[in-house]
């Protein structure tokens, strides 16, 4: 059975000599494991769309289980990250950590926007990175069924998480309810002074590696790659 889709590109595995397994976060059928064959081949046809970080129009060919990539019309490269190496990296853990959160059995329809809106604002530098990850890693917490409990009354002394609950001084604060609150669309629209978001960002990062209990080789890589920008 042939299903068209929009799907952007999570992750890339090369498999055998000139084939890839991907994870592609869809539209219509969610988080998907999707075999690419030859997409290594010199002059693939699926060599565009099936880079990390591209979305594209897909049809997909569903046997069983499995799942293949027959052709792709990229919409979206996010050319603006390819040659920024700290974008890139910050691009790269937006999709691991959006690979992480969602599930291939229960389609969420809200993880997808989310993800495209994050990479096109950095991409066209829209926004800057230092505010664009807190407010992409809080709103899918929350779209993902881990939003935390605010509490205004914090600061960098205080715990990162407890029991849930994000004790966030004020300024802090503030940006948290809208971020958790706004329309999608107007995500990254808001002020916040260099304090408050380095301890918003300090925080939010925080309460998704302690909710999800894992780390993230991207997310190291972004710190490291920041060190020398």
């Amino acid at each position: 059975m042939y299903t068209n889709a929009k799907g952007i590109v999570l992750r890339e595995v090369k498999y055998k000599e000139s084939s890839k397994i991907l994870t592609v976060l869809t539209d219509s059928v969610g988080k998907l494991t999707v075999s690419a064959h030859g997409a290594f081949r010199k002059n693939s046809r699926l060599a565009a769309a099936t880079q990390l970080l591209v979305f594209s129009d897909m049809t997909l060919l569903q046997k069983k289980d499995r799942w293949t990539l027959t052709e792709a019309q990229t919409i979206e490269q996010f050319i603006g990250l390819r040659d920024d190496l700290p974008l890139l990296s910050l691009g790269a853990y937006i999709a691991e950590l959006t690979e992480a959160i969602s599930d291939e059995d229960s389609p969420n329809i809200e993880l997808l926007p989310l993800c495209l809106n994050a990479l096109y604002a950095l991409s066209e530098k829209l926004k800057p990175p230092e505010l664009v990850k807190p407010a992409f890693e809080l709103r899918l917490m929350q779209v993902s069924g881990f939003e935390p409990v605010l509490r205004n009354g914090g600061g960098f002394e205080k715990a990162q998480v407890e029991d849930g609950v994000l004790a966030l001084s004020e300024g802090a604060f503030g940006a948290a309810q809208y971020i958790l609150s706004c329309d999608a669309k107007k995500l990254f629209s808001f002020r916040i002074s260099d304090t408050a978001l380095r301890e918003l960002s300090t925080k939010t990062e925080g309460f998704v590696l302690t909710h999800l209990d894992r780390t993230f080789k991207t997310l190291d890589y972004y710190k490291k790659v920041l060190t020398f920008f």
